[in-house]
């Protein structure tokens, strides 16, 4: 069981930091992690990504609420915003952990490439005048933005940061504070899917012991520890980078992301 730990460790003290510093809740990093080890204890091949992405959906409970914390510290949470979208986040989220259960992935992976791709040009790119509007959309409109978040954050197994942080900064949200409050909207979208995939994966036969649902309780506290502990240094260091190279940090983490999913497919 520590050989197991070890790469969960490791993973949970990335996922924590890039929480804090980039505003996601490091999905992107465990998932990979989880994955591998889930085949060493014998989860079924068959719901064996499931079992990763919502034991990483559980983990980011705990990331982001370490991250929200130490941002809302620095005054970088801003708490209207997330307080109008909330509902439309947890609906998409859980649309999104149910679709997941028989979703076939590969063409949403491609369709996360391609967004990902143009949202990083815009943040490595010299466009921090680029935006669509001067403001978040208002009316009904502004609620379709966060339900797709929530939707395809709540399939991908992440927290959302991939997607809202460039959302915001394309309507004039400063990337400090889109940065903090992508954080709490990631808490949303992680307790909205995870509670999706908790009943969507309940009375699964093969899974481990230690199993709820599609989460594995035992790997998601061993990485969520390690995870709350770097959260607030990555916190720390977002808010002393100029904004100009948190841009550029943000930009180089879709890139791997992007690269990362589509090896994997």
């Amino acid at each position: 069981m520590l050989l197991h730990s070890l790469p969960l460790i490791g993973a949970g003290l990335v996922a924590g930091f890039l929480a804090g510093l980039l505003g996601i809740g490091g999905g992107i990093v465990t998932i990979p992690a989880l994955f591998l080890v889930y085949a060493e204890i014998d989860v079924p091949l068959e719901w064996r990504m499931h079992v990763a992405i919502a034991t990483s959906l559980t983990i980011i409970i705990a990331t982001n609420m370490s991250s929200v914390w130490a941002h809302h510290g620095k005054g970088g949470v801003d708490w209207t915003i997330v307080k109008d979208w909330w509902w439309a986040i947890a609906i998409g989220a859980v649309v999104g952990s149910s679709f997941a259960k028989t979703l076939k992935t590969v063409e949403l992976v491609y369709f996360f490439a391609t967004l990902a791709a143009f949202l990083a040009a815009k943040m490595l790119l010299p466009l921090d005048r680029w935006r669509i509007g001067d403001d978040l959309p208002r009316g009904a409109f502004r609620f379709f933005g966060p339900g797709l978040i929530g939707f395809f954050s709540a399939v991908m197994g992440i927290g959302g940061g991939s997607f809202s942080v460039p959302y915001m900064t394309l309507f004039g949200v400063p990337i400090h504070r889109a940065v903090g409050t992508a954080a709490l909207a990631g808490l949303v979208i992680s307790v909205s899917a995870g509670l999706g995939y908790l009943f969507g994966g309940w009375n699964i036969e093969g899974m481990p012991l230690g199993t709820a649902g599609f989460i594995h309780l035992p790997s998601a506290f061993v990485v969520a520890i390690a995870a709350v502990i770097m959260a607030p240094v990555g916190a720390k260091v977002a808010h002393r980078l100029p904004k100009r190279l948190l841009s550029i940090a943000f930009g180089l983490f879709l890139v791997l992301a992007t690269v990362r999913l589509v090896t994997a497919v």
